[in-house]
């Protein structure tokens, strides 16, 4: 139960801390849609968006507005389109995109998740048509998003789909040269993807999920950075314990606010409410900022000496504070360390603060990993897949989910400037060392066996 100090001090994070529902998104089955027909899946898929999400943007927009509280982006999730893709081939599914992307456009949505793929075992026919057609898809649509899991600490990970998803992100980002490669913005590699994510681009709606359901994800950063500088104004500076509990109670009520929005928003809708991802989401602005909080707790910035520590305690007291606040908790739920999203962090990178390899350490105790990474053009397939394999490594040994968003810039070098727009921010072309016997290494395949602790039925 909150006091009536902390409601107050509740609607302060409203008013002047940036707090904000970054995303209320539908999950939305279109296993029922399958056929071998084109224009038949595709009427299928749009009458569906239609019926489920013609009010989602004004429901939102409505509970929004009621208790004064921004819901920055709507979204929808679908099942993975490669479990619709068996009788097509690469031109098809590039149609289906399309369809996605107009079923967003027609009931206004910011994106639309889960044109992707579940290979971290191997390949279906579906599964490796739809993998050959994410670039051109992602090109040439502008809401459409694409998660591809290729590992598990169930499974291991698949080197062979590793291996392909570093010649896709090459050609996604080919095929976009004229906006900096920014549809690979859109597209990220998972180890344990979970399936009720409601942030993008990684959003989709796995199998064991209502037909149709509410997610939400909250954002939070700069109310955590506050309750920090206000603890640490104080004139006997708080252990790092008192400021885990600082941290805890913040996340509870950044919690408590998400899950109410989300269930007011479906139960308008007729909806059943699924989960919070009680995510600290940065934007490129200040003041929410996941990479000012570092600086708060006394460190230079984000990558100095002590980085690590400071994010692990930050993970486990934002999931500590959130699993208390809700039981309904779910997604990623923790610190994302997006560069070009982050303005602290992009400011690391561009001082020199924050390297590639400090930030792979990072994602061992964050909540994604290797996102929003900018790199330089002429980064090779083959070291691409490698950056992928070590990430999803992290992830498969340490039973958690890790991910890679990489953008190699088209025409630019380590050190330039990369202006993106909107969330996605900026962000400066990081150095990443680009071996030829990385795409040797990559060319051996197959399957790197799951871990000994798999086993535990």
């Amino acid at each position: 139960m909150l006091t009536d100090r902390e409601v107050i001090a509740t609607l302060e994070m409203l008013k002047n801390e940036h707090l904000d529902v970054r995303a209320i998104t539908l999950g939305l089955s279109l296993l029922d849609c399958v056929s071998d027909d084109l224009g038949r899946l595709s009427a299928k898929i749009l009458a569906k968006i239609s019926r489920h999400a013609e009010n989602l943007v004004k429901v939102c927009d409505q509970v929004a507005e009621k208790y004064g509280i921004p819901v920055v982006n709507k979204r929808i999730a679908v099942s993975p389109i490669s479990a619709l893709a068996g009788p097509f081939g690469p031109e098809e599914l590039v149609k289906v995109a399309r369809v996605l992307d107009k079923a967003g456009e027609e009931v206004g949505v910011d994106f639309v998740g889960g044109f992707g793929a579940l290979v971290e075992k191997g390949f279906a026919k579906g599964d490796s048509a739809l993998l050959e057609a994410i670039p051109q898809a992602l090109a040439e649509t502008r809401r459409v998003c694409s998660s591809v899991n290729v590992a598990s600490s169930r499974d291991g990970i698949n080197m062979d789909a590793v291996a392909v998803m570093g010649r896709v992100i090459k050609e996604t980002a080919r095929l976009s040269a004229a906006q900096d490669g920014l549809a690979c913005a859109k597209l990220v590699v998972f180890a344990n993807i979970p399936p009720d994510m409601p942030f993008m681009a990684g959003a989709y709606l796995g199998l064991g999920e209502p037909d149709a359901v509410i997610n939400v994800g909250v954002s939070g950063p700069g109310v955590v950075k506050k309750a920090i500088d206000r603890a640490m104004s104080q004139a006997e500076r708080p252990s790092l314990g008192a400021l885990s509990e600082v941290i805890k109670r913040t996340a509870y009520k950044v919690t408590r606010v998400g899950e109410f929005l989300g269930r007011e928003v479906a139960e308008s809708l007729g909806l059943p409410f699924g989960v919070v991802d009680l995510s600290l989401a940065p934007a490129p602005q200040v003041g929410d900022s996941v990479g000012e909080i570092f600086q708060s707790m006394g460190l230079k910035g984000i990558g100095a000496p002590g980085s690590t520590a400071v994010l692990a305690l930050l993970n486990d007291a934002v999931k500590k504070g959130g699993a208390f606040a809700s039981s309904h908790v779910g997604g990623l739920s923790g610190a994302f360390i997006p560069v070009s999203e982050d303005l602290g962090i992009g400011a690391a990178v561009a001082e020199g603060l924050l390297s590639l390899e400090k930030l792979e350490a990072l994602t061992a105790v964050c909540s994604v990993g290797l996102d929003m990474i900018s790199l330089p053009g002429e980064t090779s397939a083959g070291t691409l897949a490698a950056l992928i394999a070590d990430e999803m490594a992290i992830g498969v040994i340490n039973h958690k989910t890790t991910a890679a968003r990489l953008i190699p810039v088209p025409g630019k070098k380590a050190g330039d400037k990369v202006h993106y727009g909107g969330l996605l921010g900026w962000a400066t072309v990081m150095e990443v060392d680009d071996y030829p016997e990385a795409a040797s290494f990559m060319a051996l395949g197959g399957r790197i066996p799951a871990p000994i602790h798999s086993l535990r039925n």
